[in-house]
């Protein structure tokens, strides 16, 4: 493996271990967009190496920090809550990725980038503002 896409690959990692560690987000968010951009991946190989990433205990660490942190500011990770989530995500990505696989690459990148922009559009509460936006015409 040449040194370049090590760097590459461990900056990338970083990146959405920070970001996951900040915000919570970093797979999908993060690594997918990258590893298309710097490493040339397809969407598939993409979004394929950001689950295998996550099947990994990558995040344990961070978990483990937010649950002792929790505790003590008395918020809590609600375990039950993790358990029954992990139960839907599993099996979620299982369809997920079985639809993905019969999706064509490009209209593939164009529903993650539609669901990123709505995703910060809302996050950003634009929406609201967008609205009133429009309610000022009429």
């Amino acid at each position: 493996m040449a040194t370049q896409l090590i760097i590459t690959t461990l900056l990338i990692g970083l990146g959405a271990g920070v970001l996951s560690g900040l915000v919570g987000v970093g797979g999908g968010i993060v690594m997918v967009p990258a590893l298309v951009f710097f490493l040339q991946y397809t969407q598939h190989q993409a979004q394929g190496t950001s689950l295998a990433v996550l099947t990994l205990p990558v995040v344990i660490f961070a978990s483990v920090y937010y649950y002792h942190h929790g505790q003590k500011t008395g918020a809590p990770i609600d375990l039950k809550i993790v358990g029954l989530l992990a139960i839907g995500f599993v099996i979620g990505a299982y369809f997920g990725s079985k639809l993905a696989i019969n999706i064509d690459q490009e209209l593939l990148k164009k529903i993650f980038a539609i669901i990123l922009f709505y995703t910060a559009f809302k996050m950003l509460s634009w929406d609201t503002l967008f609205l009133k936006w429009i309610r000022g015409f009429f």
